[in-house]
């Protein structure tokens, strides 16, 4: 098998972003839970995502993981890689993204690659190297407040020149307009400059598709999922990618419903606030979490009683900004995301195998604790909930062979997304869904 695209993602829910995109452009595309072992076994597919859990770890050990995805994906016989990270570039003033990026170029022997978070149909934009999300910028976002990785320099050039020893250019709005032909000559006289990295500003799909044309023959492309819609039409233009009928269609869906929610962002909030006006849901608390099981083994009693009425039902660790700095400051910021990252993992583990079979997880350091309790190792594509949003199937037993689970990035969705996302997992999985265009 000779991958067109292998991504490595520095997060579970990143990583189902940028699958999403591909299947929407037309890849068949399937998402790896961490580096493949010799005995996985992958279908007829253009694109694979392995995505991993390193962007708030130390950054040896992000660029160590990276590497060892690098190293199976390049025995696939893959053409292209994608480093992926969130469109609003989570990071530290120390890494993940710097380190990781010179790894891989490195490795590839690559002289040069962008720096592409946007995703302009999700609001993240990019103009004069600063990063917007919707009208605001970055450390006026919210982001500021994360928990993890707080955003407060929105001046990407500024903010990636602290995280690598090498030269950190930008590509502008003005050269992009200027089409393709420019934008390869303004690349290419950086790249003799020594300049390895280059953030690309980005205001809308038109940009993309620039970008991508003039990056398709690159080894090492990072960014956010935008780009990922983009690069299957230079693809295709090649000759490289033929076209394929239904990329993305499912199993039909079959169990309960339950929606598990880590996010503190404020999108997640907003659908949590939502879904508890029509279901049942309950809080988990972290203090609580650390004195002991009796708060966890509430919270799967009620899951419980509320499943065996028909759910869905919500179990959400999700708070507003002063009640997680009140945990984080009795606890610890590592302790308390822990405990609630490992009581997320236990009931989903518990209940899937009590019969859950369509699941949502918001945020990515709670999807990568529930999938990883789970031993899900692959996931199918399917059709997407909202931008950036897909379910997925994973065989796993209890569930007639497929469990159905959506992995939710924090800042994703509508506010109706968790009440909706069932609707349209019948809809995808029956065959009633209509044709959706990937722009």
């Amino acid at each position: 098998m000779a991958l067109l695209l292998g991504a490595i993602a520095d997060d579970f829910t990143g990583a189902t972003d940028l699958a999403n995109n591909l299947v929407r452009a037309g890849m068949r595309c399937v998402q790896v839970l961490g580096v493949p072992d010799s005995s996985i076994e992958l279908p007829d597919v253009d694109a694979v995502v392995v995505a991993l859990k390193s962007r708030s770890i130390p950054a040896d050990e992000a660029v160590a993981q990276s590497l060892e995805a690098l190293e199976w994906l390049q025995a696939q016989g893959t053409r292209q890689i994608f480093f992926k990270y969130c469109s609003t570039f989570d990071s530290t003033e120390e890494g993940n993204i710097g380190p990781v990026s010179d790894a891989l170029l490195e490795h590839l022997s690559g002289r040069q690659t962008v720096m592409v978070p946007a995703f302009p149909i999700n609001g993240r934009t990019v103009y004069q190297g600063h990063l917007f999300v919707g009208d605001r910028l970055l450390n006026e976002s919210g982001m500021e407040h994360h928990p993890l990785t707080p955003m407060t320099d929105a001046d990407l050039v500024r903010f990636l020149a602290r995280q690598t020893p090498h030269p950190v250019g930008l590509t502008s709005r003005t050269v992009l307009s200027q089409g393709v032909d420019a934008t390869s000559r303004h690349l290419g006289s950086l790249a003799e400059q020594g300049v390895r990295h280059v953030i690309c500003d980005t205001l809308d799909e038109n940009d993309l598709d620039v970008l991508a044309d003039a990056v398709v023959d690159y080894p090492l492309v990072t960014g956010g999922s935008g780009l990922g819609l983009a690069l299957p039409d230079q693809y295709r233009r090649r000759g490289w990618l033929q076209p394929v009928a239904e990329p993305g269609r499912l199993d039909k869906a079959t169990g309960s419903a339950l929606v598990l929610s880590g996010s503190c962002s404020r999108a997640t909030l907003a659908q949590v606030a939502r879904f508890l006006e029509h279901y049942p849901g309950i809080a988990l608390d972290p203090l609580a979490l650390s004195k002991g099981d009796e708060h966890l083994a509430q919270a799967l009693a009620f899951a419980r009683e509320q499943l065996a009425s028909g759910g869905p039902v919500l179990i959400y660790a999700s708070a507003d900004p002063e009640r997680v700095k009140a945990a984080q400051d009795a606890l610890g910021v590592a302790r308390a995301g822990e405990l609630v990252e490992h009581a997320m993992g236990q009931l989903a583990s518990c209940l899937v195998d009590e019969g859950v079979g369509r699941l949502v997880v918001a945020g990515g350091e709670t999807s990568g604790a529930v999938v990883t309790a789970l031993g899900v190792r692959q996931l199918r594509i399917g059709g997407q909930i909202d931008p950036g949003v897909p379910w997925t199937q994973s065989p796993m037993p209890g569930c007639d062979g497929q469990l159905s689970l959506a992995l939710k990035s924090g800042n994703f969705g509508g506010e109706d997304f968790f009440s909706r996302a069932f609707g349209v997992l019948d809809e995808l999985t029956t065959g009633r869904a209509g044709h959706e265009s990937a722009r």
